[in-house]
């Protein structure tokens, strides 16, 4: 569990199931259950039968050094054969320099597990995953005046329960475009209205055919699609399907201003990086690893990646996924995560990544606009840290469209998008000091009182003084 917060010292988004998928954007899928230890690893997770991981392959870390031969014969024992060694940046600088091995198998994933666990050579075994989010379109085109999420008690409009970005617009913080933000989700149209300007472009590897960076991406423009393997961050799609809920989370972080459109985020100055992993069948263990540490081998190169937003879940705990976000942490990168879109509780029965019991995690919640818990909204009163506006959040969505989406896909935007406006004000902050602000500053609210650690509600504009 988390440790309960001290105050001197994280995609689910929808309120219904849209499609089957891998590790979806909020999209609740079939539970696994899974009852590890906070320090267990996947080899030592016990697992039960469920859909939410593909179903032919495995995820195995070997202990480093290890023969070839010895290897093929472990691949043996459970009808294995190498589908790709992940071996990011991250992973070489970790000394990983044998990667994590991606293994297509013939035998059942829980059966190999069984097998394989405790065999000399093997640091865990677990399932690929599948991740998905959470967003369903509940209301058509909104207009001015609409935008509840963004409001405080005493702006105009006003709303108690928002995120009370609006006063810090007033009080002139809008962000910086010296912040960089990854949005590691479905892509994002960088072409809409309210978002051309606001994706990063990469200065040091142009669309020239070459890995001018030599981050071992070419031509990542714009950032990268995992779930395609290319440089194409945006493939369009239609309400609830590829790239909507990427770019409606893009919206709530950094929806430009001022210029006749439809929305604005928390920042009006601000670069989003896309790390696309989400496509049209969800997303895995295995490319979210790579997403993550494709922002974590960004912000070492001297990108300022403050934060990163997950508005995703599914399936158990990932002992390779952990150790990805733990790298994340040792950058300086917070990890955002939304907390589950199934209205249960997550103290008892976790949900990943959200329940990661990790520093730089911080879990969200969902309230409405009348500062209730949302009815689907997961909770937990050690492993959910703070509420934020996640019911009728209107934002862009693709083809230069704007939506209504419920969950705590939406919610998570809201504190990612705080995070980045402190970190304008507080250049150089560390994950600690802004994790602090964001929770310490929480306004206490009925509906989160034993429910989250914080016990409140987030404000955007109250953080800044801390």
């Amino acid at each position: 569990m988390k440790k309960p917060f001290i105050l001197t010292s994280v995609k689910y988004a929808a309120a219904a199931l849209l499609a089957s998928s891998t590790f979806m954007a909020c999209d609740p899928v079939d539970d696994l259950k899974t009852s590890p230890s906070p320090n267990s690893s996947g080899a030592n997770a016990k697992l039960a039968a469920g859909k939410d991981y593909v179903e032919d392959e495995v995820l195995i870390q070997f202990t480093e050094g290890l023969d070839e031969d010895t290897k093929l014969q472990i691949f043996d024992k459970i009808k294995g054969q190498r589908l790709e060694k992940i071996l990011t940046k991250l992973l070489d600088k970790a000394d990983k320099k044998d990667g994590l091995e991606l293994v297509k198998i013939k035998k059942g994933v829980l059966e190999a597990i069984a097998e394989l666990q405790g065999t000399p050579g093997i640091e865990f075994i677990e399932p690929n995953y599948i991740y998905t989010h959470a967003a369903t379109a509940s209301d058509p085109y909104y207009t001015n005046g609409s935008l509840w999420g963004m409001y405080g008690p005493n702006t105009s409009p006003a709303n108690q329960y928002g995120s009370n970005a609006a006063a810090a617009w007033a009080a002139n913080v809008t962000g910086s475009a010296n912040v960089y933000v990854g949005i590691i989700d479905e892509g994002v149209q960088l072409t809409h209205p309210d978002l051309s300007g606001q994706v990063w472009t990469n200065p040091r590897d142009p669309a020239d055919g070459v890995d001018n960076d030599g981050n071992g991406y070419r031509d990542d423009v714009n950032g990268w699609d995992f779930a395609g393997n290319n440089n194409s961050i945006y493939d369009g799609g239609t309400r609830g399907s590829q790239d909507d809920h990427g770019t409606h989370v893009a919206g709530t972080i950094g929806g430009k201003a001022n210029n006749g459109a439809g929305v604005v985020g928390l920042n009006w100055n601000i670069k989003l990086i896309s790390a696309k992993f989400l496509g049209t069948n969800g997303g895995t263990t295995a490319n979210a690893i790579k997403a993550v540490d494709y922002l974590t081998n960004l912000k070492r190169s001297g990108v300022n990646i403050v934060a990163s937003n997950n508005s995703w879940g599914g399936g158990g705990y990932s002992q390779a996924l952990y150790d990805a976000i733990s790298r994340a942490n040792a950058a300086g990168i917070l990890f955002i995560a939304a907390a589950g879109n199934s209205g249960t509780n997550n103290d008892t029965s976790p949900s990943y990544p959200a329940n990661y019991n990790l520093p730089n995690v911080i879990s969200v919640a969902a309230i409405d606009r009348n500062g209730a818990l949302a009815s689907f909204s997961q909770y937990g009163a050690t492993t959910v840290d703070i509420g934020a506006p996640g019911v009728g959040v209107i934002s862009t969505t693709a083809y230069n469209t704007y939506s209504s989406y419920n969950g705590t896909s939406m919610a998570t935007p809201h504190v990612t998008g705080a995070v980045a406006l402190y970190a304008s004000t507080h250049p150089g902050a560390s994950v600690a000091q802004i994790r602090n602000a964001i929770l310490s500053s929480a306004v206490p609210t009925a509906s989160l009182s034993g429910k989250t650690v914080t016990g409140g509600r987030l404000d955007a504009f109250g953080a800044l003084s801390k």
